[in-house]
């Protein structure tokens, strides 16, 4: 099984002070060496929200070399993104919800599972 990780997933996987980080681990290191995924928008939100984030002190070269030396220690895939609006899920009602269901039909289209933190995507694996 592939698992696409969400942002959110991905910067609790790549940054040890994330407060969610001791959560996400020991998810992958249950799984056994699972098949993880990033895509173009994961990748962009990790640096983004690292290089945006006062606390964090991130510059965007230290977050993408952060996260370089993340996809090279574990077993990342990248798959590209090809998809337009057409494939939105009708679930999707509000602004918040376009990158999770962008996501989330991503995922699918490539035989992956959207992993997440957040319980609120239908049909994503939450990871607990």
């Amino acid at each position: 099984m592939t698992y696409l990780l969400d942002v959110n997933a991905l910067l609790a996987l790549g940054f040890v002070e994330h407060e969610f980080h001791s959560r996400v681990l020991a998810w992958v290191k249950a799984q056994r060496s699972p098949a993880l995924a990033t895509c173009p928008i994961t990748e962009l939100g990790f640096v983004r929200i690292l290089s945006q984030t006062p606390p964090y002190g991130f510059t965007v070269a230290q977050a993408q070399g952060l996260l370089l030396k993340l996809k090279k220690s574990g077993e990342f895939s990248f798959i590209p993104d090809n998809h337009d609006i057409s494939r939105l899920p009708a679930w999707v009602k509000s602004p918040r919800q376009t990158t999770d269901g962008h996501l989330l039909e991503l995922a699918r289209a490539n035989h992956a599972v959207l992993a997440t933190l957040d319980a609120r995507i239908p049909g994503a694996y939450l990871i607990d």
